[in-house]
């Protein structure tokens, strides 16, 4: 008896380890696929995007980016964002909920890998006092995935890194990064609006003290913000802040 016991045990931890192998491999194979799609996609945003340099009052020009033929693939493109020395270099979508392209691609085909794009509560037409990007932190370094490198030494020593180029229908702007940081999951640093002055400031001082590097760079209540927030794990977010500095309408 305690023999068949013993055997059936043995049966079940077996079909429970079948079951868990095929679980693994049906997930790295549809992991393989979405990155297959998404590299696909990425060669077809590249041929249908037009990116020229214009000058402004800085030492580097502005991105200007024609959306057009991009809109012609997916209706919901409001920008572009570039960010210096990561893979961040995306048209920015938005639709009427921060869930749809947490699993659908550019051409808004089902894909866990996503894509870039704005929080719904923000205007395109007119920047708010925080306007938000998401994306998932992919381990390829596609969508968000190399926005890791922001906390790397190597990346925020580097001054070439401090600007981000946001280009949409109305404006070329360009923003000075001032807070870099991994946070365990909070809901306190994607707020769009305030209240008041004191409530937006209270915002900046907690953004600012939670970085692990010094900026150096003055922020106040007279500032708009832009936010880079991405998974860096199942339970922590690599976000990025800047503020803008320079915007020139088109």
């Amino acid at each position: 008896m305690k023999r068949r016991f013993v055997n059936f045990i043995f049966y079940i931890i077996l079909i429970c380890l079948f079951i868990l192998l095929f679980i693994s491999v049906k997930n790295i194979y549809y992991w393989f696929k979405d990155n297959k799609k998404t590299n696909e996609m990425e060669s077809i945003i590249e041929d249908n995007t037009s990116i020229e340099i214009i000058e402004d009052n800085t030492e580097s020009g502005l991105i200007n980016v024609d959306l057009n033929d991009l809109k012609k693939i997916n209706s919901d493109t409001v920008g572009y964002i570039k960010v210096n020395n990561t893979n961040i270099n995306y048209p920015v979508v938005q639709t009427t909920n921060n869930t749809f392209y947490l699993n659908h691609t550019f051409d808004k085909s089902n894909n866990k890998a996503g894509w870039v794009f704005m929080d719904y509560r923000n205007h395109n037409d007119n920047f708010d006092t925080n306007t938000i990007l998401y994306a998932h932190g992919r381990l390829d370094n596609t969508m968000f995935g190399s926005l890791r490198k922001v906390i790397k030494e190597e990346w925020y020593t580097n001054p070439d890194n401090y600007i981000l180029q946001y280009s949409n229908d109305y404006y070329s702007t360009k923003w000075q990064v001032f807070s870099i940081y991994r946070v365990k999951e909070t809901d306190d640093y994607i707020k769009t609006n305030f209240n008041s002055n004191e409530e937006y400031n209270s915002f900046i001082n907690l953004i600012k003290g939670r970085s692990i590097y010094d900026f150096n760079i003055d922020v106040n209540t007279n500032d708009n913000i832009i936010t880079l927030s991405s998974c860096y794990n199942d339970t922590d977010r690599m976000v990025l802040h800047a503020k803008l500095i320079s915007i020139v309408k088109k």
